[in-house]
Order: C-alpha cells, then structure tokens, then sequence
C-alpha cells in the first residue's frame, strides 16, 4: 500500500482508525481504503451513520456559539479528530476572534493534520494526548501555554466517550476534568445509544462488532448512564435529548428529518 504524502511516517496504514472513519462519513479525504472498508462494513449495519456525524457536527457548533454567546473565550476540544470543515477554532473564532482553542487528541494523523491546519493560528494548538489520563491533558505544554484553567473553559467530549470502555473508567476521568475547570466552565457531550436508534438492538449490533473488530470497542451507554457524565454540573435547557433537539437554529420538523439523526444524546451542563 503507498502511504500518501500527508501520512506521518510510523503509523500502521493497514489498520483502520476511529477518527479515519469519521473524517470518511463526513465526506472528507483523509482516510485509507482499510477506513473506507472498515466505514462501509459498519453502513451495512447501520447505513444512517454519515447522517448521524452529521448531526453530531452540527450540535456541536451550536454549542460552541451558545459558549460564546455566554461569554465563554476559551476551548478545550478532547477528541477532536481530524480538522473538517466548521472546527471549533473556525467557528469560536468567527463568533469571538480572541477565542483560544485547544485540541487533543492520540491519533498521529489526526495530531499531524491538526499542526498544518493550525499553522500561523496563536489562538489554536494542538497536543497529543488521551482522555484516559486527564492530568497529562491539564498539566500539558501546549495547553497549559494557551489556556487559563482559573478563567471558564467549555470543555467538548464531543463524540469520544462511547470510545472509552468501562474498565477504563470514563467517569473518573471526566470528573478530573469538571473538577479541574473553573466556576463558569461548560462541559458539552455528545454520546452514542442504542436508544433512539430507528433499528433493534441486534440490527445496531452489526456495526458495533465492527469496531470491537478493529479494536475500537463502541460502548452504547443508556441516556441514565450518559448522564452521569454532567455529575456536579447544572444542565443547560433543553436538558440531555437528541443531538437536533438541542436548541436548533430552526424548528425541527421531525417527520422531515432523517431518523437516524435522532439518535445517542446530546447535552450541556455549567458549572456554578
């Protein structure tokens, strides 16, 4: 297999990557035929899944001015893959262009694409980091050097979680992160579930065993569970609901929408 000019040099391009697939549902270029096949495989399960990132995208920019509109000036992005269209530096930095914005992620092509799109930006960075360990996040160069951790930050775990298994403990390690952020701070999430899913149960299980192939266990948590991730939080209206139901820039028609976006959850929680 030729490795493309933009690959960085040490990563395995016969193995599929989670944040590769998500680049190719939302139409992008920086993907391997081996994330194509891996993506495709999971569309025969669930072919409404480019419609769901979708969605997650467009939640997540509205988020991201209502961040803003609160006053909000700093970012810190966990999983922030592949730089697509609309990224939270474009979007935060159109709505307030003194906006800092950090990303992290463990992925080296994501890390590597991060770096290139973010070149000449002193508001923006990039570290490579995992959300399993929290403190080296915090206590990293790049964001430590951006951001102000005694100012409010809206923290986005924005379609990452249901990455992380349980005997990773998730929940202690976003805890670490609510605790680390000051008064002010928002926490946005978005998370994958079964429920809301226009598909049984067995039908969905399809595309998890595709991912739980590649060694990318996608955990489908309950909307109870997912909301033990705002603990200590106050959540913003309308509450934890589906990604278009929360505060759309227009009415949603539901009968217009493709179902498929209605599924998993979405939501803000502040803290006081």
């Amino acid at each position: 297999m030729e490795r493309p000019a933009w690959a960085p040099r040490g990563i395995d391009i016969s193995v599929p990557s989670v944040s590769r697939m998500y680049d190719f549902y939302l139409g992008g270029s920086h993907n391997f035929e081996v994330d194509r096949e891996a993506a495709r495989k999971a569309m025969e399960f669930m072919p409404g899944l480019p419609k769901i990132m979708q969605a997650n995208r467009a939640f997540m920019r509205r988020a991201v001015r209502y961040a803003v509109s609160e006053g909000i000036s700093q970012f810190l992005d966990i999983g922030s893959g592949i730089p697509t269209f609309g990224n939270v530096h474009e979007v935060a930095q159109a709505a307030d262009p003194e906006a800092r914005v950090a990303y992290v992620d463990h992925d080296p092509v994501a890390v590597a694409h991060s770096r290139a799109v973010l070149e000449g930006n002193d508001r923006a960075v990039i570290a490579a980091a995992d959300l399993r360990r929290p403190q080296e996040i915090v206590k990293s160069p790049e964001i430590s050097g951006l951001l102000d951790l005694d100012r409010p930050v809206a923290l986005l775990l924005v379609a990452v979680l249901h990455f992380i298994e349980d005997s990773d403990d998730p929940q202690t390690a976003v805890a670490e992160l609510r605790e680390a952020l000051a008064p002010g701070s928002i926490v946005v999430v978005t998370h994958a579930s079964y429920e809301g899913l226009p598909l049984t149960r067995e039908e969905a299980g399809g595309a998890v065993d595709v991912y739980e192939n590649i060694r990318n266990p996608l955990v489908m948590r309950s909307r109870d569970e997912i909301a033990r991730f705002f603990e200590g939080y106050e959540m913003v209206e309308p509450g934890l609901v589906s990604m278009p139901d929360w505060r759309p820039d227009a009415p949603v028609v539901t009968e217009q929408e493709d179902p498929y976006a209605f599924s998993g959850f979405a939501g803000v929680g502040r803290k006081a």
